[in-house]
């Protein structure tokens, strides 16, 4: 089973992102990994142009992109620099419309077993206590022998 407090340190999972996927930080670094909990990670989107739709929102695949890369921070941080973790599924509930401005996404791991994680994603826009997307997510764990 695996454990319930990371393994990784946030500089750690940090270093470990940065290296193996480079292409996060294409245009600028966006994500921020704020702190690593048990079964928990904190992120943060900073606020770009980029991550805007028409009517001056944040769009929903920025909402979605965030909420998957910090479960699969919260994953790593737990069983260690796997980069081959996949997922195997996401649901977003998209609650109301996020202010122009970064976002906060809160993960909390439901399931960590040997082969499959479960994490649940509150995103709310920052300075603000209202989740605007609540999302659940799957990945598949590789063996790890």
């Amino acid at each position: 089973m695996a454990p319930h407090h990371p393994i990784m340190t946030k500089d750690e999972l940090i270093a470990f992102l940065d290296r193996e996927f480079p292409q996060l930080h294409i245009g600028g670094q966006t994500y921020f990994i704020e702190e690593v909990g048990p079964l928990s990670a904190r992120m943060r989107m900073a606020y770009h142009e980029r991550h805007l739709r028409p009517g001056g929102t944040i769009s929903g695949p920025s909402m979605m992109a965030l909420a998957d890369l910090v479960i699969y921070a919260a994953i790593l941080a737990h069983i260690g620099p796997v980069a081959l973790a996949v997922t195997t599924n996401l649901s977003f509930n998209f609650l109301r419309k996020p202010e122009p401005r970064g976002l906060i996404a809160d993960c909390k791991l439901l399931k960590l077993g040997k082969r499959l994680a479960v994490g649940e994603v509150s995103i709310f826009s920052e300075g603000s206590s209202e989740v605007v997307c609540h999302a659940t997510g799957t990945y598949s764990i590789p063996d790890r022998r």
